[in-house]
């Protein structure tokens, strides 16, 4: 699977804005415990805004959330691999 930064961007803004509202978390608590702005992470959220590693990071911990990258395994027979984020709970 070969994922641009857009659909990355889609991946993780659904799965941040799902958990928190699974939580029953409003956006402007989450923006207050991550030390963002409101807009900022209603931006993330939307999947228009980018946020820094450090950003993403806080915002994955608020929610109880981790992202792993792991290899994917060549379909082709070769040994080129890939790899592919992935944003989980934590166990």
């Amino acid at each position: 699977m070969n994922l641009d930064s857009q659909n990355l961007a889609a991946m993780v803004s659904v799965r941040l804005r799902k958990r928190r509202q699974s939580l029953g978390i409003r956006q402007k608590d989450l923006a207050e415990l991550a030390e963002i702005a409101v807009h900022t992470l209603s931006n993330i959220e939307s999947g228009k805004g980018n946020p820094s590693l450090d950003v993403l990071g806080r915002l994955l911990d608020c929610l109880g959330l981790k992202l792993t990258i792991e290899p994917n395994a060549p379909k082709d027979g070769t040994s080129k691999t890939s790899a592919t984020p992935a944003v989980a709970e934590y166990p």
